[in-house]
């Protein structure tokens, strides 16, 4: 589930510097185009200048110093251009710095304030990652995990051709088959302490909701022998009764 920390910042930085445009044919990062729009005059000019600053720190790994640039860009120059530059690189620099937590609220807060940006995609395919990042193991709660699956299920049905899709459909693929883990495991304990109807309903559930994943496979063997199972406690139970009642008579 976890990945390298350093394959995973250089596979994420070569998309935020070369893939944030957003439309498809743009040739460049979507930073160097961003500059190339912007009329650089007065205090933008200014602000042009810490940017870059910033994004120089950005690029080569020292997020807290960008981190700091970008905030005085955002604070300081808050009309001018560059403060929505600085708003995506701060959610960027808490995602690179490994507080994938800080991040995704910093992400909802770019797509909220300029729902028309060309870089939304990209700030959608990173919440969607931090999430990706927070995933825990099968025997652990998931709310992350779906959180993932909805954050990319968003980014493709807003932009389907959007750059990023091939990635976020592979992971909600992963998605898939971490959750579908998540309810076998919660249907083994439950066959393991006896409670069989309820490893029944989870084993029922992971096939219908997750069919396609292989612990689906492992499910569609594992359902019948819980069902014979439950049955054979069942007669059991109805034989304890029989007895008992037997018992209490006159």
């Amino acid at each position: 589930m976890k990945k390298g920390p350093a394959l995973i910042v250089a596979v994420l930085l070569v998309l935020s510097l070369s893939g944030c445009a957003g439309r498809s044919g743009s040739k460049g990062s979507w930073f160097a185009s961003w500059f190339k729009r912007q009329k650089v005059e007065g205090l933008d000019q200014t602000a042009a200048k810490k940017a870059r600053e910033g994004m120089d720190f950005f690029r080569r790994g020292r997020f807290e110093m960008a981190e700091e640039i970008f905030q005085k860009v955002k604070d300081r120059y808050p009309f001018s251009p560059y403060a929505t530059l600085a708003q995506l690189r701060l959610a960027d620099c808490k995602f690179y710095s490994g507080d994938y937590e800080a991040s995704i609220p910093l992400y909802e807060e770019f797509e909220r304030l300029h729902p028309t940006n060309d870089a939304v995609p990209y700030a959608i395919f990173m919440e969607g990652t931090a999430y990706y990042r927070l995933m825990d193991t099968p025997d652990r709660d998931q709310t992350y995990t779906r959180k993932m699956i909805e954050t990319y299920r968003r980014l493709l049905q807003r932009y389907p051709r959007n750059p990023y899709r091939l990635e976020a459909k592979r992971r909600m693929e992963e998605g898939r088959e971490l959750l579908a883990r998540h309810e076998m495991v919660v249907a083994r304990w439950y066959r393991r302490v006896g409670m069989y109807e309820q490893a029944r309903y989870r084993l029922r559930y992971l096939i219908h909701h997750y069919p396609e994943t292989e612990a689906a496979d492992v499910a569609r063997i594992l359902l019948p022998r819980v069902e014979k199972e439950l049955a054979a406690k069942g007669a059991q139970e109805k034989r304890e009764v029989a007895q008992g009642g037997g018992q209490g008579g006159w």
